[in-house]
């Protein structure tokens, strides 16, 4: 399939949705990106690395943007391909992939082959294995295998945002607590002691958590601290030596991932239990006192977009921040209809958002 980088991204952005993208199996669209950005562009060295597709200029100009989004999205349910709707007065394109993130993508290749006279080089990722585990994630392997191309002034993700700058990213992490006790037959339950019992006062602590509220930069981290999963039992009939409860944090990006999970662990302590962190990855602080980022604010303002508010969920935007670089969250879509059946986007905020980053990429007013 080919597609027509200098058309309206809106119609670039059904073309991308259009096309089955589930995550690693991408090379269909791998291929027709990287056929486009080769063959409709100037100035850009394009590479291929797996099923990611790297783009970046080279003009000697004293700044440099990423623009990076992926283009996987999860496990489509009779949502491809994509369809218009007219809904109270306003288009909206659906399918899936509509709004993670191939709008957002949409935007960026359009900006790619249109923008010929940009203040600043740019590097463009597509990157594969987004919405999996972070293991497969192409842009942790290029950040492994290329780093170099992760280098810049400010990187933009084109995650759904509803054309508001969603800036930095809480992070995340996942304990297991584990309690212990003594087997027994229940019908004589005093001979033993029940480990799922030895639960409540971990149960306790949760309910009775208050979450901290973090201002960075003028956004608003909010965190949470949840049981997500419950464990125990043998049988019906058997009083259970084993019971356990995963935990997930989601901390504002002024705590790195060692301190929270000491907050995390310190919030249990005195209790006779294990704990174990599963899995776990920093935030990023929004950095939108640097120069390059202030810019950007100032540009959305000042046409019209929807402001600055901090983003809750984790997004590869930590990847960047933790190499020095301030990176955002910006592009069209409700991040709210991410991955439902019903997956859309009113097709103003892709026109929106390509004209505020049109300015920005070019100095225009």
């Amino acid at each position: 399939m080919t597609i027509d980088l200098r058309a309206d991204p809106i119609t670039l952005a059904a073309a991308l949705v259009d096309m089955p993208s589930v995550s690693r199996d991408e090379a269909a669209i791998a291929d027709t990106v990287t056929w486009a950005l080769r063959e409709q562009t100037t100035g850009f060295q394009v590479l291929r690395h797996g099923n990611t597709v790297l783009a970046r200029t080279d003009r000697g100009l004293p700044h440099r943007v990423i623009l990076a989004g992926h283009l996987d999205t999860v496990p489509i349910a009779g949502n491809v391909p994509g369809r218009f709707e007219v809904e109270n007065g306003e288009q909206v394109l659906y399918g899936c992939g509509s709004v993670d993130m191939k709008s957002g993508d949409a935007v960026f290749l359009h900006l790619a082959a249109t923008v010929a006279d940009p203040v600043c080089d740019l590097t463009l990722i597509f990157y594969d294995c987004e919405e999996i585990a972070a293991e497969f994630n192409g842009l942790g392997r290029i950040e492994r295998e290329l780093p170099h191309w992760l280098d810049g002034d400010l990187a933009i993700l084109g995650e759904p945002s509803a054309g508001w700058i969603e800036a930095g990213c809480q992070g995340t992490l996942r304990a297991r607590l584990t309690t212990s006790g003594i087997r027994a037959h229940s019908a004589r339950a005093w001979l033993g002691d029940n480990a799922i019992h030895h639960l409540a006062p971990i149960l306790e602590r949760l309910r009775d958590y208050r979450a901290r509220e973090v201002d960075i930069d003028g956004c608003v981290y909010r965190e949470g601290l949840s049981a997500v999963r419950v464990d125990g039992g043998v049988a019906g009939n058997v009083v259970p030596d084993e019971a356990e409860v995963v935990v997930n944090f989601r901390f504002a990006p002024d705590r790195s991932l060692d301190e929270a999970t000491e907050h995390v662990r310190q919030l249990f302590s005195g209790l006779d239990i294990g704990f174990e962190r599963t899995d776990g990855a920093p935030g990023a602080l929004p950095g939108l006192s640097a120069p390059a980022a202030k810019n950007l604010v100032e540009r959305v303002h000042a046409h019209g977009g929807g402001g600055v508010r901090a983003k809750y969920g984790w997004t590869d935007v930590s990847r960047f921040a933790a190499r020095g670089i301030p990176a955002v969250n910006f592009g069209p879509g409700d991040p709210n209809l991410a991955h439902k059946i019903d997956e859309r986007v009113p097709t103003t905020q892709i026109t929106n958002v390509t004209q505020i980053l049109r300015t920005y990429l070019t100095g225009r007013s």
